[in-house]
């Protein structure tokens, strides 16, 4: 139990620190209030519905997940998503500039259609739109401590999502990037002299370890 408790605790700690996008929120809580006081539904099978619903909602969780997942991999001191320690442009960030948002976006809208609710059509929307300008507000203040980098950045990257082609290339290009590890690796094999009396194609790099392995 006390691994339990601990875990527990680790969890609302982490989930605490998530900043609740103000207008998702409020319009949650909104299409709640109004599809219980006068309710409009969806016109669909309940359990084609509902499964659409769920799987929205999990894929917004996940993006949101990965996205505060990538901001504290990327922070060496004190986690804050307020203030970044630097540009992050990696992960879900290499895909959109705002990835979080567009995460509560989806849940927001799989919540409503796990429900039923048609509401959604104007709580999500007026939800979006209060996001939309401060998410304009952070793009200022980032462009401003970050300079060119960010401008590059913005430049490169959509704002929310872009076109399902251009998602497929950046994706590929991503998965296809050597890693840091490798870089480093592919560096060291390449260092020091080629012995050139070895046979074709059976050069090595490194006389001491041709020697050592002789």
């Amino acid at each position: 139990m006390g691994a339990v408790r601990r875990t527990t605790r680790v969890v609302l700690q982490e989930a605490a620190r998530i900043p609740l996008p103000p207008g998702q929120v409020v319009g949650l809580v909104l299409d709640v209030v109004l599809n219980r006081l006068r309710p409009i539904r969806v016109a669909e099978p309940k359990a084609r519905r509902e499964a659409a619903g769920v799987g929205l909602a999990l894929v917004g969780a996940g993006i949101t997940g990965w996205a505060v997942a990538e901001r504290r991999r990327k922070t060496t001191g004190n986690f804050s998503l307020g203030h970044p320690e630097d540009l992050v442009t990696s992960g879900p960030y290499a895909l959109s500039r705002h990835p979080m948002y567009l995460g509560w976006w989806l849940i927001h809208g799989g919540v409503a259609v796990n429900r039923g609710s048609a509401w959604a059509l104007v709580t999500l929307p007026a939800g979006m739109l209060v996001e939309h300008l401060g998410a304009l507000w952070e793009e200022a203040t980032l462009r401003e401590r970050f300079g060119q980098s960010y401008a590059d950045y913005e430049r490169d990257v959509p704002r929310y999502v872009g076109s399902p082609a251009w998602l497929i290339r950046t994706s590929l290009q991503t998965a296809r990037r050597p890693t840091p590890a490798a870089i480093a690796m592919d560096k060291g094999s390449n260092s020091g002299p080629v012995d050139e009396s070895a046979p074709n194609g059976a050069q090595i790099r490194n006389p001491a370890a041709k020697n050592a392995a002789t």
